[in-house]
């Protein structure tokens, strides 16, 4: 029991020559970090649902309708890199001016991120509605669903400027720790798009039966109704961070140039990520629908397992942000620790979970047998993955919130842009392993991620850099 409890305390997460300072004590750190992690988790989780929610719902309309909503997921990320991207540096600068108490440097680099955030997101939607087609075809979608998947993606599109928009400014509050917000948001949309997809899917009460079209517009409307909320949580005069018409909204050189040195690494990141992630996907469609339908099902558990981590790993950012800006280097380590146990547990429940109820989970999203048998095994690979893969995406979230972007960038491009889709392709096919070797390439992925992110991280360089 005494060997497990320390494995918990700073104590043995830290060596003696790193500490700079007072350290809290454990349970102020754990209930630090919950207090931030807490809302991201639930924020992330319910990003993950928005997705899982309209296939769940569309599940009923058969092997077709899910398939073309699912493969609708990598392009739609895809438009989303650029914005990620910015997102990221937002982050970082606004985390570092919020640890070094510079109240007016953190608001210059909110207004000039939400400026570039509204350019980018008109451009970038039009042209996702525009292509629609080509981008989908280009993705894997087959003729017996594409019209489906078109109609589908070009609606999520234009709900796609509000989400852009909104994800910025919740990206600055995370950079000060306010967490909460994001949370709210999701919850907001989550709820407007649970709602209105079962009124617009099959035609409820004075409602139009539009199928998969009614789920795409239910998921616009909650876009834009988690945008207003964004844009009211910096409009309080006694906030941290806050967004005005009478403040000064002409470009700012540095603080564009300053996004720019920590958003490109990531926008290549945000590239190679998603390059590699619809490569495996084109892969994946070419193995038939009920195969591509149970794949996209299982992705969708893989994204809210994902989420957990991910919340933690938002959370980070934050905090190994904040004390490296505040020239506690020890605490960033200290920070990175407590969240990665954090996570190790949470992955072990998760892992669990998914072995247990596998079928129940099919289950939930579709009704054909040949469907929920074809997703039985990689959900198998899956709870495996999910052991490394909450772990690996916590240690990205301290990379990025020291400014480590071009390591992490050079890690996705190895990993899932080549590795990933070439080893699909040779498990898929020539092996003809066919689903089962798609999902142990994901295994093989995350584990090699896992284990360079882990070296990088012990090694420590990363608390020296200067943003």
């Amino acid at each position: 029991m005494n060997t497990l409890l320390n494995f918990f305390r700073w104590q043995n997460m830290i060596k003696p020559a790193q500490i700079l300072g007072d350290i809290p004590d454990n349970r102020t750190i754990y209930r630090r970090t919950f207090h931030i992690a807490w809302p991201s988790a639930v924020e992330s989780v319910l990003i993950a649902l928005i997705g899982a929610v309209d296939l769940m719902m569309v599940g009923g309309l058969g092997s077709e309708a899910i398939a073309a909503v699912g493969i609708t997921n990598q392009p739609k990320f895809l438009v989303l890199a650029t914005i990620l991207a910015l997102n990221t540096g937002v982050t970082v600068l606004v985390s570092r001016r919020k640890g070094a108490g510079l109240q007016k440097e953190a608001n210059i680099y909110l207004r000039q991120a939400f400026m570039l955030s509204v350019v980018l997101s008109l451009l970038l939607s039009l042209g996702g509605a525009v292509f629609a087609p080509q981008i989908l075809s280009f993705a894997g979608a087959t003729p017996d669903y594409l019209d489906l998947a078109v109609t589908y993606f070009r609606i999520i599109m234009f709900g796609n400027f509000f989400y852009c928009v909104g994800l910025t400014i919740t990206a600055a509050q995370r950079g000060i720790g306010n967490t909460r917000i994001s949370m709210v948001t999701n919850i907001a949309a989550n709820l407007v798009n649970l709602v209105m997809n079962a009124m617009l899917i099959n035609g409820l009460f004075f409602f139009p039966r539009l199928e998969v079209a009614g789920a795409a517009i239910a998921t616009a409307m909650g876009n834009i109704v988690s945008f207003f909320i964004a844009v009211y949580s910096v409009s309080h005069k006694d906030g941290f961070l806050q967004l005005k018409l009478n403040q000064n909204w002409l470009p700012d050189r540095r603080a564009i140039r300053d996004l720019f040195n920590i958003s490109w690494s990531a926008l290549v990141e945000q590239i190679f990520l998603r390059i590699g992630f619809l490569m495996y996907a084109k892969a994946v469609a070419g193995l038939g629908t009920v195969a591509f339908a149970a794949h996209q099902i299982v992705m969708n558990i893989m994204s809210i397992s994902f989420s957990v981590g991910d919340g933690l790993s938002i959370a980070n950012t934050s905090l190994v942000g904040q004390s490296l800006g505040a020239e506690r280097s020890d605490m960033a380590i200290i920070y990175g620790k407590v969240a990665q146990r954090i996570g190790l547990v949470l992955a072990v429940i998760v892992s669990a979970s998914i072995t247990l109820f596998r079928a129940q989970l099919m289950g939930l999203f579709s009704s054909e047998a040949a469907v929920i048998a074809a997703g039985e095994i990689p959900l198998i690979f899956l709870s495996v993955t999910v052991l490394f893969q909450i772990v690996q995406v916590i240690i990205i979230g301290s990379l990025r919130g020291a400014g480590d972007v071009k390591f992490v960038a050079l890690l996705m491009l190895i990993s899932v842009t080549i590795v990933r889709p070439v080893l699909t392709w040779i498990l898929c096919y020539p092996l003809n392993l066919g689903l089962p070797g798609a999902w142990m390439s994901v295994l093989l992925d995350q584990f090699t991620r896992y284990l360079v992110s882990y070296l990088r991280f012990r090694k420590a360089a990363w608390t020296r850099i200067k943003v």
